[in-house]
Order: structure tokens, then C-alpha cells, then sequence
């Protein structure tokens, strides 16, 4: 079990070396809550960087997944709105509302635990709930304005979404701590969604020159 600094967030690593993130953490609290009768709203909150294999996941089990912006806030006031009690960020950052309205990384792992002992299986088994989609997450820094506002830029999203139809999403948005452009793609086709992201990241690069 690994936490950050203030230890709102947690990553489990499993008995083989596998990373398990935030999103299927969630998905493994969410299923154990739902089958004890403890999950509310028929569903979790997370946010727009959540794993299409999550949703697709929870769908199976007749769950919902609320999608807002990135940031714990925005997780937090969609989970009082929709009223469910998990809610989280892929980064491993999860909010469970019957012990707090912050993320716990201590509670959340503790949680997972208690499956994996409940379970009484071992925790590559606990935790591998679904098959992530292919995803690419790419940065690119710009000097001021908002390359996202030049028209190419606009094109070349477009164009991008166009060509992963159903079959792949994108997220493209400025950080809101450093001077970047967040380009993430996700989908069936890991090789498309590589072109289809560089393809938009040599455009925004040119914008932001």
C-alpha cells in the first residue's frame, strides 16, 4: 500500500508487482458495497479520466458511473447531488462518504482489505476486475493564451473524434496547475488511439508556439 504526502490518495501494488489504480479500486468497494446492500444511488461518481472499462464494468452490474470534471470537489458535489456514497479519481484518490467528505487513503485501503479478507482470496484476484481500455495521455506545455481556442486546434479534435466514432473517446483540457495542454485518448485500438493523439498534439504544439 503506497499513499502521498498528506495520504489522501493510495495505490495497492498486488503479491505479482501489479499496479492496482484508483479506478479499479473503486470498482472493487463498489461490488462489495452493492452486494452487502451499502451502496447508494445504484452507482459511483468519478471523473472524466475514468477508464471506459470501469464504466463498461459497472454497467454489467447494473451500476451507473456519474462522470464530472477532474478535481475531488467536483467529485464531492456530484456525489451529494446524485446521492451516492463512493466516489474517486483514477489517481487513487477516493472519497467514501459514510467515513468522510475527503479522500482517505488509509480508510480506502482498509476497505479493500476487508474484501480481500472476507474474500479470502489473494489480492491480484480481489483487484483485477475488468480489462482497462487502451489509453495515451500526453502534455503539451504552451507560453499564454489558449491554444484550444485556435481553429486548427478545434479542426484537428474534431477530426480526431470523428475517426474513434464509437469506439474511443477523447479528453482534451488545460491543467489547472502548470501552463499544459492534457491530450488523453482511450478506446478499443491502441494503435489508432496513439495516432489520433499525436496527430492532435502536433497541432496544439504548433498553437502554442
Amino acid at each position: 500500500v503506497a499513499l502521498d504526502g498528506d495520504a489522501d490518495r493510495v495505490i495497492i501494488c498486488d503479491e505479482k508487482g501489479k499496479i492496482v489504480d484508483g479506478d479499479q479500486i473503486l470498482a472493487v468497494i463498489a461490488g462489495f458495497w452493492n452486494k452487502r446492500g451499502l451502496l447508494k444511488g445504484d452507482g459511483i461518481v468519478s471523473t472524466v479520466m475514468a477508464n471506459m472499462g470501469l464504466e463498461k464494468h459497472l454497467k454489467r452490474d447494473g451500476l451507473t458511473l456519474e462522470r464530472t470534471k477532474v478535481g475531488d470537489r467536483y467529485v464531492v458535489e456530484k456525489m451529494r447531488a446524485a446521492g451516492m456514497n463512493i466516489g474517486g479519481e483514477p489517481s487513487g484518490h477516493v472519497i467514501l462518504s459514510d467515513y468522510a467528505t475527503t479522500g482517505d487513503g488509509l480508510v480506502t485501503a482498509l476497505q479493500v482489505l476487508a474484501v480481500v479478507a472476507a474474500e479470502g482470496r489473494k489480492v491480484s484476484d480481489v483487484c483485477d476486475k475488468f480489462d482497462a481500455f487502451p489509453n495515451l495521455l500526453k502534455n503539451v506545455r504552451y507560453n499564454g493564451g489558449n491554444p484550444l481556442k485556435d481553429e486548427a486546434v478545434k479542426k484537428a479534435i474534431k477530426a480526431g473524434e470523428d475517426r474513434l466514432g464509437k469506439k474511443g473517446r477523447l479528453v482534451i483540457r488545460k491543467s489547472g496547475t502548470e501552463p499544459l495542454i492534457r491530450v488523453m485518448g482511450e478506446g478499443e485500438d491502441a494503435s489508432l488511439i496513439n495516432d489520433v493523439v499525436d496527430e492532435i498534439c502536433a497541432i496544439v504544439e504548433k498553437a502554442a508556439k
